[in-house]
């Protein structure tokens, strides 16, 4: 067993900084120290870190460390903590790690015995979550879905008959067609889109699958998806299992029954299928 004392042991250090979603207001006062202290910042784009030490007046290293470069550089980058050079791990936006580059950097830097620090700060999957009014806890993040629809349908198959709120991200130009393939995979659900989180022009769109997945979406800004777990309301089992027996008195196969009820509710047919059987049972 290996134990950090993250303050109390005079050790080299690797800084993982969280910066902002949008609003340069989040920055916190201790982030902005870390950056100004350490000895080499590496970012994803010094362009975009370079535009936010310049709001704050710092004036530090830059290098970059994205998906493109992070195996190459690992090892050098940990020679020189090793060394004593004290560095921080910063995104584009958010915290790192999350949907961005840096485990490899974490994990080596673990093994070398060098202190891994979070600094922490804003999530993109956080703040949507906490605002989306949809159960915080359990949830799943899947982060980005595969864009060949072959792994994208294996991958939403694995979460069928999970019930923890579902958070995804999502370009803005892929938002409509993700809506149409989560509800051919999941049925009908509750949903959350958030886009623009902190910034001016913040939008929450708020509704079902159903209503959502047909409409036309601002492109700009990624989106974070936010899906309720698997759980069906107490009203619609029961409006299910009698559109089912209704339709049944009226002379149709069961099959043709569970198609109809799940086109007058909204659902997807495996949903009524699913209730009236264990209505059955």
């Amino acid at each position: 067993m290996r134990i950090q004392h993250s303050f109390l042991e005079d050790k080299p250090t690797l800084y993982v900084v969280s910066t902002p979603i949008g609003n340069l207001g989040d920055m916190s006062k201790r982030a902005l120290e870390i950056l100004e202290m350490v000895d080499l910042i590496l970012c994803e784009d010094t362009r975009v870190t370079a535009k936010l030490l310049n709001y704050f007046n710092l004036k530090n290293k830059m290098e970059s460390y994205q998906i493109f470069n992070e195996h190459s550089k690992v090892e050098d980058l940990v020679s020189r903590m090793r060394e004593g050079m004290n560095v921080a791990l910063v995104s584009d936006a958010g915290t790192p790690l999350v949907n961005d580059p840096g485990y490899l950097l974490v994990k080596e830097a673990i093994r070398q015995e060098i202190n891994v620090v979070s600094i922490p700060g804003a999530s993109a999957l956080l703040t949507a979550l906490v605002s989306s009014g949809l159960l915080p806890q359990p949830f799943t993040f899947i982060g980005f879905l595969p864009k060949k629809q072959g792994e994208l349908t294996k991958v939403l198959t694995k979460y069928i008959k999970r019930e923890e709120t579902l958070i995804i991200y999502e370009s803005p130009l892929r938002i409509s067609k993700t809506l149409k393939d989560l509800f051919d995979v999941l049925g009908n659900r509750n949903l959350v889109l958030c886009r623009e989180l902190t910034k001016k022009f913040e939008t929450i769109y708020r509704g079902d699958l159903v209503s959502m997945m047909d409409e036309v979406f601002d492109t700009r800004g990624e989106y974070v998806i936010l899906l309720e777990g698997d759980f069906v309301e107490v009203e619609q089992v029961l409006d299910a299992i009698a559109l089912v027996n209704l339709y049944k008195e009226q002379g149709l196969e069961e099959k043709e029954a569970f198609k109809k009820a799940a086109k007058d509710l909204g659902v997807h047919k495996s949903e009524v299928y699913k209730v009236y059987k264990i209505s059955k049972t």
